[in-house]
């Protein structure tokens, strides 16, 4: 077995060591200087997202990765709305969930930012997630990781060399990786403490300087992280963040004092923030079937929500894991009726739809809907689904091709393709797109098996065949990259 497929356990240990995780935000004052235009030498943006390529691909065969096309897209848009309101943004961003209940996030190379959906279980507004986001998206414009290994570098060139060693070691084979990374680690402890304190007040500046260009409450980052202070005082487990970065109530004031030198301004909460708590806590939190209904139901009886509309869809979510189709579905057209272009609710109604092999209907209210949002995540998906289930593979093809040409880190879309090609008899290109979705989990070998059989099945196209030849080629080149970074 090569080192590439023995990559199945890094995220929790190596992330969290090698990366920078959520820290609390509030340290900083205003006159700190800004590090991000300081030269970086040991790393080129080109070796960053390398870097980030290989670790985002290990992730997605190793972590608990959401594919859930709404609440993907609901974080991008929310990440995209932050990224536009940033400085020194020279990488596109890529914003993923992971499904843990543990209160997290982390930014690495290559502007990708992880979130936890233990976040949204725990923050009661948007301004809250968002200023998580703004402090992340700082760590990736501020180059605050290639920063931190430059600086241990200047220290000790054996340091730096064995902590990118062990960090890509922990890639190809975990356990060796994460003692190596450990004991280099234990030689630099300090150095990298002091380094990275000032990475986060630069963060905790420059992240609430974002949150509120972008329109947020700059309250937003005192009040999630003193709910969180306040929760987690007596508790002998606290979550990851807390134990990596613990929240003194000084801290917690600097985060006020900042945010009350911007003007006050009433921000309203957004609806689709709660929808996509709601959704998270039905089918992606640790909630059961019959607790996920009586939350909403509760919810509902006292009135104790931020909109009503979003204890409604929660409740049509727990009644549909529920099998209690009809009842869900009387609330979704209700909540349709009142907003026909919600992306929450007419996925929702999709899946009602094709669970009673209403398929034309379903695909008769996407293609109205993708005349509104052409590049929708969420409407493509869906309506792609759709299509194939309904033996309309064909017309499936180029509306998958289209997604994957647009985002070309999304399994999902690959996956159906490969599907709609199976659906029409086409083996080749069906385990083409097979070993496209093995690469990007950096399953290389798997990888290239597909490739031969889909070679095997192309042998009267030669457009087809050199095609293939030259995909093989390109994952034994990635392939051997990942194994020498």
């Amino acid at each position: 077995m090569s080192k590439v497929n023995k990559a199945k356990s890094l995220v929790a240990g190596a992330l969290s060591m090698a990366l920078f995780s959520i820290a609390p935000l509030g340290f900083a004052n205003n006159d700190l200087p800004d590090l991000g235009t300081a030269a970086v030498n040991t790393f080129s943006l080109e070796k960053e997202n390398s870097y980030g390529d290989a670790y985002m691909r290990v992730i997605r065969s190793s972590a608990p990765m959401l594919n859930d096309p709404v609440l993907n897209q609901y974080l991008t848009e929310l990440g995209n709305r932050l990224v536009a309101h940033a400085t020194g943004v020279k990488t596109p961003f890529y914003f993923f969930l992971l499904r843990n209940d543990e209160i997290n996030a982390f930014a690495f190379f290559g502007g990708h930012v992880g979130v936890h959906t233990g976040l949204f279980l725990n923050a009661d507004n948007e301004s809250q997630i968002a200023s998580v986001l703004g402090h992340e998206i700082t760590h990736v414009t501020q180059r605050h990781l290639a920063r931190s290994l430059e600086a241990q570098q200047k220290s000790s060139p054996a340091t730096i060399a064995g902590l990118l060693g062990a960090i890509l070691l922990t890639i190809a084979a975990p356990q060796v990786g994460m003692a190596a990374m450990a004991t280099t680690q234990a030689l630099a402890t300090q150095a990298q403490i002091n380094y990275t304190r000032l990475h986060e007040k630069e963060a905790d500046r420059i992240g609430m300087q974002i949150l509120v260009d972008a329109g947020f409450d700059p309250n937003g980052a005192a009040d999630f992280f003193s709910k969180l202070a306040t929760r987690y005082r007596f508790t002998t487990k606290p979550p990851q963040m807390l134990l990596t970065h613990p929240l003194p109530e000084s801290r917690i004031a600097e985060a006020r004092n900042r945010a009350a030198q911007y003007p006050h301004r009433y921000v309203a909460d957004n609806l689709d923030f709660q929808l996509a708590k709601a959704r998270i806590q039905v089918r992606f939190s640790s909630y059961s079937e019959e607790a996920a209904l009586a939350l909403f139901n509760d919810q509902l009886r006292k009135n104790s929500y931020q909109f009503e509309e979003a204890a409604q869809y929660g409740k049509a979510l727990a009644l549909l894991r529920a099998e209690k189709a009809e009842e869900s579905e009387v609330i979704i057209d209700q909540l349709l009726a009142k907003d026909p272009n919600n992306l929450f609710y007419i996925d929702t109604k999709t899946d009602l739809l094709l669970e009673r092999h209403q398929h034309q209907q379903a695909i008769a209210l996407l293609t109205q809907e993708r005349k509104l949002k052409p590049t929708s995540q969420v409407v493509n998906i869906n309506l792609a689904n759709a299509l194939i289930e309904n033996g309309q593979a064909k017309q499936a093809i180029p509306l998958l091709e289209d997604m994957i040409f647009l985002d070309k880190q999304n399994q999902l879309p690959l996956q159906l393709l490969s599907d709609a090609y199976k659906q029409t008899g086409n083996r080749a290109m069906e385990h083409f797109a097979k070993a496209e979705t093995m690469a990007l989990a950096a399953d290389y070998d798997g990888a290239i098996d597909q490739l031969n059989f889909a070679y095997r099945l192309s042998e009267k196209n030669p457009l087809q065949l050199a095609k293939i030849e030259a995909r093989i080629r390109q994952f034994k080149q990635s392939k051997k990259q990942l194994e020498l970074l």
